[in-house]
């Protein structure tokens, strides 16, 4: 993959910003920092991430998707494209699980080390009631992630909770 040119200032200014008043819970004044951004940089991966987690507040599936999908093509290397638009998949308007896993699946192989992957297919299995597969995606988590940090995940998220019982005896 070609490496994806940096954002510059002042447009870094203005994400870091738009982060900023997101911490603070003002999406309004993220979205005007982020309306300042220079129009040859608003597809810009950094961007539209900020964009994303907008979305995502406000639960705008249809932009999220578009968001992610503009990561992806900005920087189809960036691990978050890939999992956004899953994530919005599942949530948009003929969307779903099956288009969500189908989405995700070739990011295993581009990367390999990312635990949350994984466990996000775990999840979309689960849900899919495919629990012999969930099963499977869940230890590649495990020996990636590292047993503590996704058993603790895995307790607290409704999407593994039919595996509940065999995830508490690891």
């Amino acid at each position: 993959m070609s490496p994806v040119e940096p954002l510059q200032p002042p447009d870094t200014y203005l994400v870091s910003a738009a982060i900023g008043w997101l911490e603070l819970g003002n999406r309004a004044e993220a979205k005007a920092e982020l309306a300042h951004v220079h129009p040859e940089w608003a597809d810009h991966a950094d961007v539209q991430e900020v964009w994303w987690v907008i979305h995502a507040e406000e639960q705008d599936w249809h932009a999220g998707l578009a968001a992610a999908r503009k990561v992806l093509q900005s920087d189809p290397g960036r691990v978050a494209g890939w999992l956004h638009q899953a994530y919005a998949l599942r949530r948009v308007r003929g969307g779903g699980l099956e288009s969500a896993w189908a989405a995700l699946l070739p990011a295993t192989k581009i990367f390999p080390k990312e635990a949350t992957i994984p466990y996000n297919l775990a999840c979309y299995a689960c849900q899919l009631d495919k629990l012999e597969e969930a099963r499977l995606w869940f230890n590649r988590a495990l020996k990636i992630g590292g047993k503590a940090k996704m058993k603790a995940m895995a307790l607290v998220d409704e999407d593994l909770k039919p595996l509940w019982p065999e995830i508490s005896k690891l």
